[in-house]
């Protein structure tokens, strides 16, 4: 197999044209648009296979965090090769795997914000000199949107209390990362991935970030009995280890408030080890690492 997905830095436009051409490669990927960004970019969505209800695994939702979505648009390509030639991925029949399955892929929930932690001011538009002062030049780990709100902060999910914890570490408007925004699902890349769980019915979400190899999957009592066994499976598949997020990682996340919305599991999954932005050749061995998790979680 040729690899169209390369282990190499793509901004928005390269990676659509990623899409495009694996979606041209494997016509049976339905792709549909599920929103626009704050910069009207697509936020596209990939779906193979057709059931009553779907797995979703969603990647880049911090722009600091964009390797995410090149590890996830490589196993879309893998796994499209294996249903179209009838082979295993991770010992699993793809076609098999996905009998009365389906599962849909959001590779990248953030474009604005990825393209500003790697392009900078050229990516900013007019805006370029406000997010350079919100982010005091510091391009390469901006993690917010556009509007410098945190996608991850602005769920429904304690949201109040999470804005607590913000101002207690000096965050009270617009930032590089952390500030979740003036209320929530304020932000139209929230809005995108709210809408496709309300039409869509899911049977548990995968949010893919960066870095640390860990598996969060609990949200206090909201959490559903089946959420740990599951994140066991994922652990041992890859080595991940389980993990609970404290402090100002708790709350406002899509995880929880796709577990407390629906008290289904959810889980947010910390690829690869390092300072981000980790370097984007790193990302065939953090995604070959992670392949059998990223399987499991398509078709369990």
């Amino acid at each position: 197999m040729k690899a169209i997905v390369k282990p190499m830095e793509y901004d928005y436009f390269a990676r659509q044209h990623l899409i495009d051409e694996i979606c041209r490669e494997y016509p049976f990927i339905k792709r549909s648009l599920i929103g626009k960004s704050c910069m009207g970019k697509d936020i596209t969505a990939l779906k193979i296979g057709s059931a009553n209800e779907y797995s979703l695994i969603t990647a880049a939702f911090h722009g600091s965090e964009r390797i995410t979505a090149t590890i996830l648009l490589m196993f879309i390509e893998d796994l499209a090769f294996a249903i179209k030639n009838d082979l295993s991925i991770e010992g699993v029949n793809a076609i098999r795997g996905l009998r009365g399955r389906g599962v849909i892929f959001v590779p990248c929930v953030n474009p604005d914000g990825c393209d500003i932690s790697l392009l900078g001011k050229s990516a900013c538009g007019n805006d370029a000199d406000r997010i350079a002062r919100l982010c005091k030049n510091d391009f390469a780990h901006w993690n917010a949107n556009f509007r410098g709100v945190d996608i991850n902060h602005n769920f429904n999910a304690d949201w109040e209390n999470l804005r607590e914890k913000e101002r207690k570490i000096g965050i009270y408007g617009p930032a590089k990362s952390r500030y979740g925004g003036p209320k929530p699902e304020s932000e139209p890349e929230t809005k995108a991935l709210i809408d496709l769980c309300k039409r869509t019915k899911i049977r548990h979400t995968v949010a893919l970030h960066s870095q640390g190899e860990v598996i969060y999957w609990y949200f206090r009592d909201y959490t559903p009995p089946r959420s740990k066994r599951i994140a066991e499976i994922l652990a041992t598949a890859s080595g991940y280890a389980l993990d609970v997020p404290v402090d100002i990682a708790d709350g406002g996340g899509f995880k929880d408030w796709f577990i407390e919305e629906y008290n289904r599991p959810g889980f947010t999954i910390e690829m690869g080890k390092g300072e981000n932005p980790l370097n984007a050749e790193f990302a065939e061995d953090i995604y070959l690492n992670a392949r059998e998790m990223l399987t499991l979680a398509a078709i369990i």
